[in-house]
Parts: C-alpha cells; sequence; structure tokens
C-alpha cells in the first residue's frame, strides 16, 4: 500500500500444548488463555463439585411445587375474562352465519361456523384458566422477586429487591367481586419496567407490597 504498510505473522500454534510457546527472534510469546467456562469446571473438579451444578442457570431446578400458588379464584376471574372475550367472537361468528344464511355458494352449512365457535369458547374457558392458574407461582426471597409463568412457554423472571421505584396494587370490577389483586411491580428502566403479579388475595398483595417497602427503606436508610 502507498501510505500503510501491514505485516501479517503467521506463527503456527498448537492449541493443545499446555505451556507458552515463544518465537525468539520477534520476542513474541503466547500463552494459553483460562476460558471462564474452563477456570468454573476446573474449579468443580478439584472440589468434587459436579460440572451441572457450575453450568446450571439461577431458576434451574425451580419447580412450581415449590412456588407458592396464586389464589385459586382467580381460576373464577379468568374465566369469566375469557368467556366473555371468545363471547363476542362466537357472537361475531353467529351474525355472520346469518347475514350469508341465504346465500347460493355458502362454503359450510348454515350454523357450522356458529357450532364451532361456540364449542371452542366454552371448551378454552374451562380450560385455559386451570392450566394458566397451575403454571402460575411466585416467591419472595430475601433481595428478589422470582415470578415464573406459562403454558406452553416457560417464563422467568427476577425483580432485584434494590430496582423498584415504586408498588400498585390493581382491581378490576372482576376482581372486586373475589377480594382479588394485582401486584404492579415499576422497577428502575424503559424495557419492561413494569411486572404484574396477578391473581392475589387483597390481604395477600398488600403484604407482599408491605414487606418489599420495608426491604426498600432499609437499604435506603
Amino acid at each position: 500500500m502507498l501510505f500503510w504498510r501491514k505485516q501479517i505473522i503467521t506463527i503456527p500454534y498448537d492449541r493443545d500444548t499446555n505451556g507458552p510457546w515463544c518465537v525468539g527472534d520477534v520476542n513474541i510469546c503466547i500463552e494459553p488463555l483460562e476460558t471462564p467456562l474452563q477456570s468454573s469446571l476446573s474449579e468443580s473438579a478439584a472440589s468434587g463439585v459436579p460440572d451441572a451444578a457450575v453450568l446450571a442457570p439461577p431458576f434451574a431446578g425451580v419447580s412450581f411445587d415449590a412456588l407458592t400458588a396464586l389464589d385459586v379464584s382467580a381460576i373464577k376471574v379468568w374465566r369469566l375474562k375469557t368467556g366473555l372475550f371468545l363471547g363476542f367472537l362466537a357472537l361475531g361468528v353467529l351474525i355472520w352465519d346469518i347475514l350469508n344464511a341465504f346465500q347460493a355458494e355458502r362454503l359450510v352449512p348454515f350454523g357450522a361456523a356458529s357450532l364451532v365457535a361456540i364449542v371452542v369458547a366454552v371448551a378454552l374457558s374451562f380450560w385455559i384458566p386451570p392450566l394458566r392458574h397451575r403454571y402460575w407461582g411466585y416467591a419472595l426471597r430475601d433481595e428478589e422477586l422470582l415470578l415464573v409463568r406459562g403454558i406452553f412457554n416457560r417464563v422467568h423472571t427476577i425483580v432485584p429487591l434494590r430496582r423498584i421505584q415504586h408498588l400498585d396494587i390493581s382491581q378490576d370490577i372482576f376482581e372486586r367481586e373475589f377480594d382479588l389483586a394485582k401486584l404492579i411491580v415499576h422497577t428502575a428502566g424503559t424495557r419492561s419496567s413494569d411486572v404484574i403479579l396477578p391473581g392475589l388475595h387483597q390481604d395477600v398483595a398488600e403484604a407482599l407490597r408491605d414487606e418489599m417497602k420495608q426491604f426498600i427503606t432499609d437499604q435506603a436508610l
């Protein structure tokens, strides 16, 4: 090149070599560095701890039986909400079915689409809420709040208590009838900064709020 020249030196190096490999003329030495993964495995081998314990994620082995379940009344509230939503969809299908009842070219017989929509709405209203309740749990630890949820896609959420900005307790018209509430945790950050813990009895939600508030107060002192 005219203004800038770059010289590349290729040095053969055996990865299996344990010690440093030096080139005397250029005064270059290469010494293999231990990666964090290799370091972890070496420490585990020296201490007798299995590698799986070192590589395990923080939520490995967390089962719903070890977590606190939501209030069982949440199933009734979710059934009402799911039933209303799917009921409106089924009603729309029924209206479409009636408006197209006298068309000469119909893809499906009259009433078939409405019947399928009603059956699906009823089935999902009774089937999804119990499963959702079964696979929803939480645990308030010393310095964090753990939320685990998901029927098909399991989601683990860890909220450090020191990052909490403020706490809210919310109730809609259905939750008030069953003394349920949602605990809304506002954390520092702009992305997904609100964490919602639904399906709590109102007394439990207030107790959790007060306990986390006490932790925040103690950290500030």
